[in-house]
């Protein structure tokens, strides 16, 4: 039997987005692929940016720790400026294959992102109980924020341009891995700090249970979202688990 989510002993919500608010399938199939389509074409439009060069720099210094570690990343060199963006191209889809959750790379997807939706080229999912819960504990004055390893550009325009509308009105901050990493203990005690409150008072929901085990071990309430798509639980689970965030009321 699933242990019931906290309904009143918290006074904020900290969520995840993919798997939790979104589904993976968003990121996945429609978020990662456009990021990898329009990379080349944002750094020869936009490779002038201050903020863009630093995203670079963010990079070159990643590229020479994975040279140190032998993890064979793609050469960064080029005598033009199109070989150098044809070669920071290439590492940037190397580092999106392997799925890696680093600062300067999410900073500049974000910004990728923002022209797509700015374009109308994409659209933000979320499940259908996300509004009908960030309205209701607004209603009851819980604190609604959001922790993802995507950059906090990214969270807010997923999250004003949704197929349900905006729904930032309903969220007061933003946290990414500028705070530190998702299975990182530490990171959750940040957060708490950032926002005035014991961990106690915050309810911490992911769909990943090692980044529940890190925040539950600064202290934060935990529950496990399992969406469809996402992994099932193979054992009891280690934290309350719910299926949609419309459990966390139906004790009412």
């Amino acid at each position: 039997m699933k242990a019931a989510p906290p309904n009143t002993d918290f006074g904020v919500v900290l969520l995840d987005i993919e798997g939790t608010t979104t589904p993976v399938s968003f990121v996945y199939d429609v978020l990662f692929p456009y990021a990898r389509r329009h990379a080349k074409r944002y750094l020869e439009d936009h490779l002038s940016s201050p903020d863009v060069q630093s995203d670079l720099e963010g990079l070159r210094r990643q590229h020479a720790i994975d040279l140190s570690e032998g993890l064979g990343p793609p050469a960064l060199a080029g005598d033009s400026p199109g070989d150098r963006i044809e070669s920071l191209a290439a590492y940037i889809h190397w580092l999106m294959d392997r799925d890696r959750k680093l600062t300067p790379l999410k900073s500049l997807q974000g910004r990728i992102w923002q022209e797509g939706y700015e374009k109308g080229e994409l659209l933000g999912q979320v499940f259908d109980d996300v509004p009908r819960a960030f309205s209701l504990w607004n209603d009851r004055g819980k604190r609604v924020c959001i922790y993802s390893s995507g950059s906090v550009l990214a969270q807010r325009l997923l999250f004003a341009h949704t197929t349900s509308g905006d729904l930032t009105g309903f969220i007061s901050d933003y946290f990414d891995t500028n705070v530190g990493g998702k299975r990182d203990r530490e990171s959750y005690r940040r957060i708490a700090a950032s926002l005035g409150r014991a961990a106690s008072e915050i309810v911490f929901v992911s769909d990943v249970t090692a980044e529940l085990d890190a925040a539950r071990s600064a202290g934060l309430l935990t529950v496990l979202c399992v969406r469809p798509g996402n992994p099932q639980p193979t054992a009891a689970a280690a934290h309350p688990v719910v299926d949609t965030f419309d459990e966390f009321f139906s004790a009412d």
